[in-house]
C-alpha cells in the first residue's frame, strides 16, 4: 500500500471518515476517499456481526508535499531587507546618524538602537516603538511561510520598562491583597501584559488575566 494512502474503520462511513480526518489532522478537500465495504451491504451472516465501514484515504499530492516544500529560514536575506530598510527610515528623520544592531537569536531577531538620540522613537509607553516592531515584523515575515518575530529596542527601554513593571506589579498585588478588590489596570501591548503576567504566575494570593480587545487590552488582578 501506498505509504500515503491510510485505512480507517466506523461503524458508519461518516464515523470512519471523521475518526481518519482526525488521525491526519487533515480536512476533507485534502484526501481522497473510496469507501472499502459499503454499510448498507448485507449478508445473512453480517447481520449479526458487528458493522464495520472502511474507508481508504490519500492525502492530495498538494498536502503531502506542504512540509516538505517548507525551506529553512534564510536569515541572512532577512536581515538584509531589515538594513534597508533601516538605512532609508534613519535617513529621513532629524537625527540621520543613528547607529543600530541586528543579531539573530534562534528564530528570533533582535534590532538595538542603542543612540540616546533615538529616544524620541519610543513615544509614549512605548507606542511608536511597537509600531515600529510591527513594521519590521511586517517586512521580515515578507513573503515568507511562517511569521518571523522581530523584537526592536531603542535606548535600553526594553529593560527599564520590564522593571517599571515589575515594581508595579509587586505593589498592585499589595493593593489588591490588602482591600480585597480587583484592580484593572491601564491597556498595555501584548508584551508589556506579558511581563505582568509572568511576575504574578507564582503569587500565592492573586491571579491574573486580560480583558478587552487590542489595542486596549487590560491586565486584571484579582484574588485567587
Amino acid at each position: 500500500m501506498d505509504e500515503k494512502t491510510y485505512i480507517f474503520e466506523g461503524k458508519t462511513t461518516n464515523e470512519a471518515i471523521e475518526k481518519g480526518l482526525k488521525e491526519l489532522k487533515t480536512s476533507k478537500n485534502k484526501v481522497e476517499i473510496k469507501v472499502l465495504e459499503n454499510e448498507d451491504k448485507k449478508t445473512f451472516f453480517s447481520i449479526l456481526a458487528p458493522k464495520v465501514v472502511k474507508v481508504e484515504m490519500r492525502l492530495k499530492e498538494s498536502h503531502t508535499n506542504c512540509e516538505k516544500s517548507r525551506e529553512p529560514m534564510d536569515f541572512a536575506e532577512i536581515i538584509k531587507d531589515l538594513e534597508r530598510f533601516l538605512k532609508e527610515f534613519i535617513a529621513h528623520l532629524p537625527t540621520k546618524d543613528l547607529q543600530y544592531e541586528i543579531k539573530q537569536d534562534g528564530n528570533l531577531i533582535k534590532i538595538d538602537l542603542k543612540d540616546e538620540k533615538a529616544a524620541y522613537l519610543i513615544g509614549y509607553r512605548g507606542e511608536t516603538l511597537n509600531s515600529l516592531q510591527n513594521i519590521l515584523s511586517n517586512i521580515a515575515s515578507n513573503d515568507k511561510q511562517e511569521k518571523v518575530r522581530v523584537l526592536l529596542n531603542i535606548s535600553n527601554y526594553r529593560e527599564k520598562r520590564e522593571q517599571d513593571l515589575k515594581t508595579l506589579a509587586g505593589k498592585i498585588a499589595e493593593s489588591v491583597v490588602k482591600s480585597r478588590k480587583s484592580i484593572t489596570l491601564e491597556p498595555m501591548s501584548a508584551y508589556d501584559r506579558k511581563i505582568v503576567h509572568s511576575v504574578l504566575q507564582e503569587h500565592e494570593r492573586v491571579k491574573t488575566y486580560s480583558i478587552g480587545k487590542e489595542p486596549y487590552r487590560k491586565v486584571v488582578v484579582s484574588l485567587k
